[in-house]
């Protein structure tokens, strides 16, 4: 059987499609930068979406619960591998993205004849000081972008601009950390309604749906809707701590005082 050049573009737009309806579906994830340390917050009904990687270097991801997995496990095998045959100074998230996982990524979604990789994920490093943090955003595709400051992943593009929008408007270095959490929360409600809105007119011209859409949800509506079933989910990677290991998840009680707000009395 013959294989054209058409058959294979036609092949990958398939996919494309494909792989973004799915993504659609997905809890958007919000990550920034503080003097305290890097956090990764999102909302989730199953399995946690939040992990380290690394001593300094967190994941979050959305997509099939399997690729993000995968993705999760050849991360830590590729960080400790590194950390040990070199040195733990050696491990960052700008190698581990750009050499291992963009050219994994790549070739899985370009190969017509396996299932491509339904998955969107990001990865925090947490530097010496906030200026020193970054974050890389990683596609289906393997195409990556590298981001200081904060950072976001969504299940559309348009419902990233609208996350990037609002925090280039309201995050500055004058908030408080409760603050600073509480605009992510919101950050996260804009992203989920944006990518609602696409799923539901199937991704096609959702900019437009979403101005001429007259009954798409208030995003502290659907926070309280959401936080009825889903679980709130905070990681940090702690910047300046005795203990051996930075990363940790904030307990039930801290992420129910961050969206007291949106719970029902």
């Amino acid at each position: 059987m013959s294989y054209s050049p058409y058959d294979w573009n036609q092949s990958i737009q398939l996919r494309m499609e494909y792989t973004e309806e799915r993504l659609s579906a997905g809890s958007p994830v919000v990550a920034i930068s503080r003097p305290e340390g890097l956090f990764l917050l999102s909302v989730h009904r199953t399995t946690r979406k939040v992990y380290e990687i690394y001593d300094h270097i967190a994941y979050a991801g959305l997509g099939n619960q399997s690729d993000i997995e995968t993705m999760r496990t050849a991360s830590i095998d590729f960080c400790h591998r590194e950390g040990y045959q070199r040195s733990p100074d050696d491990v960052t998230a700008a190698r581990l993205v750009g050499t291992v996982l963009s050219g994994a990524l790549k070739r899985a979604f370009g190969d017509p004849f396996t299932a491509p990789f339904v998955f969107h994920g990001l990865f925090a490093e947490l530097g010496e000081a906030p200026g020193d943090d970054r974050f890389f955003t990683l596609q289906y595709d393997g195409e990556f972008r590298q981001e200081d400051r904060f950072s976001v992943v969504a299940g559309t593009l348009n419902a990233e601009n609208q996350m990037i929008e609002l925090l280039h408007a309201e995050l500055n270095d004058d908030q408080s950390l409760d603050e600073a959490l509480k605009l992510a929360l919101r950050t996260w409600a804009v992203g989920k309604v944006g990518s609602r809105t696409a799923s539901i007119t199937g991704g096609e011209n959702e900019e437009e749906a979403t101005e001429e859409s007259g009954d798409a949800p208030d995003p502290a509506e659907l926070l309280r809707e959401e936080l009825k079933t889903a679980t709130l989910e905070v990681g940090q990677l702690v910047r300046d701590t005795p203990r051996e290991g930075r990363f940790r998840l904030w307990s039930a009680d801290e992420t129910a005082a961050l969206a007291e707000e949106y719970r029902e009395e």
